[in-house]
């Protein structure tokens, strides 16, 4: 009987026991939790949350101003080249569709780029064709020009951008954002290689 008893309370105490264990293991976790979410702050409603990355909004609308003035010119020469990419005719017609639609697919990601980096900097990116016109440094071309005359108007559009991406570039670091910076400069160079490859269409 002693035996029995014996065992009855060595139960009830292991049992005690491990009721208090995860008692102050599940405090534990709690606080834990508590101690680990993350702090977040929350905009009140209909309010905006300001980027806090080291330049002041004065900068960063002027950048963001830039930036879909440079979206509008992107956006118009993407609509150009798929144009003749649909409709060029002639002997060269294989080479040239092929080649046009390899440079609007390059031209799309810039203007997803270009949007993007607006975006990130706070500021609201252009996004109807009636605000591409309206900005745009670049000129439509009502029509079907000659296939030659496609590459020549592609190619001074392209041109057109380098010029003004040198000025863009300057522009970033006086305003002191080096991150825009460094994304037009990559910008330019690709430019400067699709424009390369036209050019070498008509020598």
């Amino acid at each position: 009987m002693k035996s029995i008893s014996s065992y009855k309370v060595a139960a009830i105490a292991l049992c005690i026991s491990t009721m208090v264990f995860a008692q102050n293991n599940k405090k534990n976790n709690n606080m834990k939790t508590r101690v680990m979410m993350p702090t977040m702050a929350v905009a009140a409603k209909g309010e905006t949350m300001e980027p806090n990355i080291g330049i002041g909004k004065d900068n960063r609308e002027a950048v963001g101003k830039l930036l879909n003035t440079l979206l509008s010119d992107e956006y118009l020469l993407y609509t150009k080249t798929y144009n003749y990419h649909w409709n060029v005719t002639g002997m060269s017609f294989n080479d040239l569709h092929l080649f046009f639609g390899k440079q609007f697919e390059q031209l799309i990601c810039f203007v997803d780029m270009v949007a993007e980096r607006a975006r990130a900097l706070g500021i609201q990116a252009l996004g109807t064709m009636s605000e591409f016109l309206k900005n745009a440094r670049l000129q439509e071309q009502e029509g079907v020009p000659p296939a030659k005359e496609m590459i020549k108007n592609l190619l001074n559009d392209h041109e057109a951008i380098i010029r003004s991406l040198r000025v863009d570039l300057e522009t970033c670091v006086e305003l002191g954002d080096m991150g825009t910076n460094n994304i037009l400069t990559d910008l330019m160079c690709k430019h400067e290689k699709m424009a390369w490859m036209l050019r070498s269409y008509l020598q």
